[in-house]
Formats: C-alpha cells, structure tokens, sequence
C-alpha cells in the first residue's frame, strides 16, 4: 500500500464508499480509512436498516392485532425478541457483507484503523491489528458519521437504560418502555414497540415530534399514535430518573403540571452528535460549527482541499444525501487536481426528503409552510385526508393527509407532505413532479390509476389548479 494518495477518505459508511467510488472513476488514487469494530456504516449497522427490520416485525403485529376488523380469525400470541433480533443480525449481517466487499473489492486502498490529523495534509492512523501509519494526500474528504449524544439527565445511569444501539440489538423485549426524545427515532420506535402490543410512553421536550416538520403534520403523527394508545407527553421538562423495586420511573413537568412515567425499560432517543471526536481536526485548521464541520454547498471546509459529507456537517442528516454530498466531493476534489474542469458542484436541498416509517409513516420533500414564509415565497397550500380517500378507507388506514404547497406566481410545487399509509412511498411522485418542475395544473391533469392511493394527490392539485391565475399574497392551509 501507498502511503501518499490523491484522495483519502476517513470513514467507510455510505458516504465513504460513495465519496470512493466516485474519485476512483474519475481517476483518482484513493483509500479509506475505516476504524469501526464492524465495517458498514451506521446506515447499515445501527440506523436505516437494522431499524426497520425491527419496524417490519411492529407492523406485521399490529396487523393481527387488527385483524378482527377485515373478518379474520387470527390471534396475536405475543413475539419473540430473541428471533426478532437473530432475523435482523442475518440480514444486517448481509447487507453489512456486501459493503466490505465493495470496501475490499481493489478499487481502491482500505485500511482499519482510526485516523487524526497531523496536519492539513497528513493523517496518523492507529492501525486496528497493531502499529501505526502516517499517510498524506493531496485532497480528503472526513465521512465519519455520527455517535449518540450522551444522556445529561439526573439519575438515568444508576437507573440505567438503553441507547437506539441497544435497543436494536436486544434479544428480551421489555414489558413496557419510556421513549425520552420525539425526533425520528424515537417515534420508530414508540411504533415498533407498540405494534408489539407493549405499553409505551414517549416524553418529548419540544412543543411537538419531529419538531422540523409543520404543526399540522406533527399534530397529524400524534392523533394517530395516540389513537393507537401511545400515552404522548409534550413541552415538557425532564426531572430525574429512579428506580422503583425492579422497575424506572421518570419524573417530569408537562405543561407546568408534575407528571411521573414509571416503565420496565427507558430508551433513550434525544439525539447524535458528529463523530469528530479523536481527529484533530484542528491542526488541520479545519472549522466547526456548533459541533459540525463547517461545509458549503461544494462540500469544501474551511480547509479548501479537506471536504466534508454525511452526518458529520449536516445539514440533513440522511443517508441518500450523503452519498450525494460525497460524491459532490469527490468531482470537486478531482477538480483541485485538474482532473475536471469547471466551476465547483454545488448540491441544491430543493428536492430534499425525509421519511419516518411510523405506523402511520410519515415523509416530506422540498420546502414545509414554515421555510417558505422564512423565505418570503408567496405561497398557496392544500391538503386532502385520507378519511375521506376510497383506497385507505379500505384498507382501514384513514389516519392522516397529504399536502401540497405551490408557488403563488407560477403554480409550481416546492414543496410535499404526507401522513398516512406508504407515505415513504407516495411521497416520491411529487419528487418526480417537483425535479421536472412541475405545476398544480400539471399534476392533476396526469391520470391516476383507481382505487390507488396515490390517486389522492389529485385533490389537493385540483384545488391548487382550480385557484389559478395565482395571485401574489400567502395564504394558510386550508383542507377539502
């Protein structure tokens, strides 16, 4: 192996691989260093995947659970966690060895070990079997992921309790559970433990979950979780933790009122931080920013040969997106080399989409009411609920809506929202709609196949359609 490369990328997850692959099409010579005990990434080993495997299991509970309702005899027995897990570690295990295959595959150099800037062109790594090595190169992109937030709460570790890796990995499923956190991983997992049928509290801090999405859409989440007997605590303020006999109690103000949540199990879920812990990043001189690494939209930092992508600078902290922002850097770092011409690449968040894959799930792209009135878009918006949708209807799953939001002007979408069944999935024709940019107009003059769920955009797109000429004043939501 060299000790000199033209590209060096620390961390081999899904930004890493991505960042790799790209550079060495373009020519560049490349290595990665990876210093995980597992080689995959966090999207593989401890996020996307191993959680929804879990989800899968949830949902196919609840599903029986709920039989009765379409005429089914069947009844739930209860699950197994031991096999629940053995079914996650064998397919993670396969997802997990097809990455290390692509690591190892000669492409380019992998090497285990954990890397720390020298200086802004040299890395000391401490090799995993032993020794060290100190390698240069003339561009690098940092890849490295991110790591949870440590607990700041009074009595949680004598309580104890288990972080988002635990709880994937655990082979005993608890009798009941308290979910501190509200973001996306917390209310995954109030839905998978639900849909297994055991009591679940969630405590969020906030005034709502998943705070960065609109009030109507956060509100929507939390009637249906609640319908499904979710006991939700908002806008509170947390307390301490004791034990009480075998079992944890959470003592805690909501809404000004004492309130206390006493359960078998606490996961806590309040969030990751970036993983630049050990690099030293700043005898390279490169910048942070609250804690990330200070990127622009070139994925360049404050270092302009040192990039940046994934977890570790934000601003989504999604796996599709930083494979697109590493790849972004690596055609800019072969530019610093010559190897490309032209002006930097910069990555553009218009088309940006989030999922949560809740019961129901949850998913948004482009922009949500609050960023458009941030940004002085005049605006309309319509929204359409499933209620009153045939395709749901019978499939007895009416909770929820989905929500366009167009340019006053122009009629053209900037922006999507749905809460209901296959939201993940639905919320892709208005991505398609929204790269081509398309109207209101357009949209709903495209036929929908019936009775299919995605017919249900065509109402809101009616409405929007119907309102045009557009005219120049913000309006709020209003629903048909």
């Amino acid at each position: 192996m060299s000790n000199h490369y033209e590209f060096l990328v620390i961390g081999g997850g899904s930004a890493g691989y991505s960042g790799a692959s790209t550079a060495v099409s373009l020519g560049l010579k490349t290595a990665v260093i990876d210093g995980g005990p597992e080689v995959g990434g966090l999207c593989i080993l401890r996020g996307c995947m191993p959680s929804k495997t879990l989800l899968e299991s949830g949902h196919r509970a609840l599903a029986i659970r709920e039989a009765g309702e379409f005429g089914l005899r069947a009844e739930y027995r209860g699950a197994d966690g031991l096999e629940i897990r053995k079914r996650k570690r064998r397919l993670i295990g396969e997802f997990a060895d097809y990455r290390g295959g692509q690591l190892t595959s000669g492409r380019f150099d992998f090497i285990r070990g954990r890397a720390r800037f020298v200086d802004g062109h040299a890395v000391e790594v401490q090799l995993l079997d032993g020794g060290s090595r100190r390698i240069s190169a003339d561009t690098i992109l940092v890849a490295t992921g991110s790591v949870i937030s440590g607990p700041k709460i009074e009595g949680l570790d004598e309580a104890g309790y288990w972080d988002s890796d635990e709880a994937l990995d655990a082979d005993k499923l608890p009798e009941s559970v308290c979910i501190l956190g509200g973001g996306a991983i917390a209310m995954e997992f109030a839905s998978y433990y639900e849909g297994l049928g055991i009591p679940t509290s969630v405590i969020q801090r906030s005034c709502c979950v998943l705070k960065e999405m609109d009030e109507d859409v956060s509100r929507a989440l939390s009637d249906a979780m609640i319908k499904r007997g979710v006991n939700l605590f908002v806008d509170t303020k947390l307390g301490r933790v004791e034990k009480r006999g075998g079992r944890k109690v959470v003592f805690f103000e909501c809404k000004g009122e004492r309130r206390e949540v006493e359960a078998d199990q606490i996961i806590y879920a309040l969030g990751r931080r970036p993983a630049t812990d050990g690099l030293s990043l700043e005898k390279a001189g490169v910048v942070l920013d609250h804690g990330l690494i200070k990127a622009g939209a070139n994925q360049r930092t404050s270092v302009p040969h040192i990039f940046a992508a994934g977890d570790v600078c934000g601003p989504h902290e999604v796996v599709h997106i930083a494979i697109e922002q590493a790849a972004f850097a690596a055609r800019n770092a072969a530019r610093t080399l010559g190897r490309l011409s032209g002006e930097d690449e910069r990555i553009d968040y218009a088309l940006k989409l989030f999922a949560v894959f809740t019961h129901p799930q949850v998913s948004l792209v482009g922009l949500t009411e609050r960023e458009a009135r941030e940004q002085g878009i005049d605006f309309r918006v319509a929204s359409y609920p499933f209620a009153d949708h045939g395709k749901s209807t019978l499939m007895g799953a009416v909770d929820g809506f989905v929500k366009l939001i167009a340019e006053s002007r122009t009629g053209r979408l900037i922006g999507g929202a749905c809460v209901g069944p296959e939201a993940a999935e639905l919320i892709h024709e208005i991505v398609v709609a929204m790269r081509f940019g398309a109207t209101a107009r357009q949209l709903a003059a495209i036929p929908h196949y019936h009775p299919t769920l995605s017919e249900i955009w065509t109402y809101p797109a009616e409405d929007l359609a119907g309102a045009e000429p557009f005219i120049d004043q913000k309006t709020q939501s209003h629903a048909r």
